[in-house]
């Protein structure tokens, strides 16, 4: 089955879409720019979610749900914000369609004209700030902490499953508090969720930062991120938090009456992270046979095949050991359709990423043995029947561990420093990664660079460290480096 997928040498982007379609988990829709995502990658986006969102709850978040049109007069309040967003959003003007009068099909109704157009949510931040209006007068009404999980259109012209799609899956967070110093440590707590979740359950290192001003979320005063690097060497920002002052409070006019009876406007935050997650654990583990899943995160952590086919003997060793694997809250599936070779099926699986799979035959259960085979590594053994499922456990903390690690030496080895342009340059275009170099500080000069190469600021590490340096383009004065790299 991997004959159907380009190596990564020979077309990285190529590789990507023939995984995501050969590995069953997305493809295009008839709606141009949009995407069906199947069920096998649905069922792995459903375990990012149940994850995240278990994290969002133990931080002491809880989950609501918001309209997806937005009146396009809520857009036009906060001036950076529209401006953002206006080049993506999607308008609807009318809301009857009618029989065409000559008989072709259907056609909108002129007189269903709206008398405010409404916007399909490009994000939640207009909407969810008119409605706090309603629901906070007092500071016993902070800090106000509510995430939603919804989809939201941003009308992109070139798209890329899971990547860059019209339409997407994704949860915003938006919350209120009483000062500045609170919403700014729920920004920061928040960046460090997303950091443990890539890092624990997607097995991706990240660089957690800050953004350019020039990079920010529009309305934001802040705005931390995660950034993660790709095989390519290319970056992908994997989450983002925001602190976003008291711009939507004074826009949507929201305010509260404080300790000393005094009436403030309240401090926000927002933070977010989609279906581009699939897109960053695709490339950050996967290689020329097909996906490769970490055991956190998948669906089915263990496939058991017989050998050549299903048998009575074999049924009741699997089963033994399918009760062994769930007690110890595994998930194991026994793939016994009689219509397949076991080649097929183990390609077949060795294609969808499942972590462990397990070969059973007559021979081997006469010796007492199972065949156990790992898709990091490929790599396979032979294990006592009694000792399998305890091997298995551990097998899959080991598979974990080793992806992370692999991610992560990668990674470290594609940080590079640089000291003046004409090495930026040899580096971007012959290495690859992140790149270690100063900056003056000024958009101009981040733009020119951007413009000069493509290449741009993906964060300033929240542990990067003061020291006196020169700009790699103009050579003014500079005191910490930040991170270049061409991004997704």
């Amino acid at each position: 089955m991997a004959k159907g997928i380009t190596s990564r040498k020979e077309d990285y982007s190529k590789w990507y879409q023939d995984i995501v379609k050969e590995a069953s988990l997305a493809e295009h829709s008839a709606v141009r720019g949009c995407m069906v995502i199947k069920p096998h990658g649905y069922a792995i986006w459903e375990n990012m979610r149940d994850q995240l969102d278990k994290m969002f709850k133990d931080t002491g978040h809880v989950n609501a749900y918001f309209p997806l049109f937005i009146p396009k007069s809520y857009l036009s309040r906060e001036a950076q914000h529209v401006e953002g967003f206006a080049k993506e959003c999607a308008v609807i003007t009318h809301h009857r369609l009618m029989n065409d009068p000559n008989g072709d099909g259907v056609v909108v109704d002129p007189s269903a004209k709206l008398e405010e157009e409404l916007i399909v949510r490009p994000t939640s931040e207009t909407i969810i700030w008119d409605t706090y209006k309603n629901w906070i007068q007092s500071y016993r009404d902070l800090p106000l902490l509510i995430n939603q999980w919804a989809n939201v259109v941003r009308w992109e012209m070139r798209t890329r499953l899971f990547l860059r799609t019209a339409e997407f899956l994704w949860q915003e967070g938006h919350t209120a508090h009483a000062t500045s110093e609170e919403a700014v440590e729920e920004a920061e707590q928040m960046q460090r969720v997303y950091a443990q979740f890539a890092e624990e359950y997607m097995a991706m290192p990240v660089v957690k930062g800050i953004k350019s001003p020039n990079e920010r979320f529009a309305g934001a005063e802040e705005t931390y991120t995660i950034e993660a690097l790709m095989q390519d060497g290319k970056a992908l920002q994997a989450g983002t938090s925001h602190f976003l002052g008291q711009n939507f409070a004074k826009a949507f006019d929201v305010k509260f009456m404080n300790e000393n009876n005094k009436e403030e406007y309240v401090w926000a935050t927002s933070w977010g992270v989609s279906t581009r997650l699939m897109g960053a654990l695709i490339m950050t583990h996967s290689d020329d046979a097909g996906l490769i899943i970490p055991p956190r995160l998948a669906p089915t952590q263990v496939m058991i095949v017989p050998v050549p086919k299903p048998k009575p003997e074999i049924d009741e060793a699997v089963h033994k050991l399918m009760a062994e694997l769930r007690a110890k809250g595994i998930s194991v599936k026994y793939d016994s359709d009689k219509k397949k070779r076991p080649g097929f099926k183990f390609a077949e699986h060795e294609l969808k990423g499942i972590p462990v799979r397990v070969a059973i035959g007559m021979r081997d259960l006469d010796k007492g043995v199972m065949e156990i085979a790992r898709r990091d590594t490929k790599e396979k053994e032979f294990i006592e029947v009694a000792k399998v499922a305890e091997h298995i456990e551990q097998l899959l903390v080991d598979i974990q561990d080793n992806l992370f690690q692999r991610a992560l030496e990668f990674r470290d080895h594609h940080i590079t420093i640089a000291e003046d342009f004409d090495e930026f340059k040899d580096i971007l275009n012959n290495k690859g990664g992140f790149i270690s170099a100063h900056w003056d500080g000024t958009t101009e000069t981040e733009l020119k660079i951007k413009e000069l190469t493509k290449a741009t600021i993906r964060c300033i590490p929240l542990d990067a460290k003061e020291e006196e340096g020169s700009c790699i383009l103009t050579g003014k004065p500079s005191k910490k480096r930040v991170l270049f790299a061409k991004a997704y």
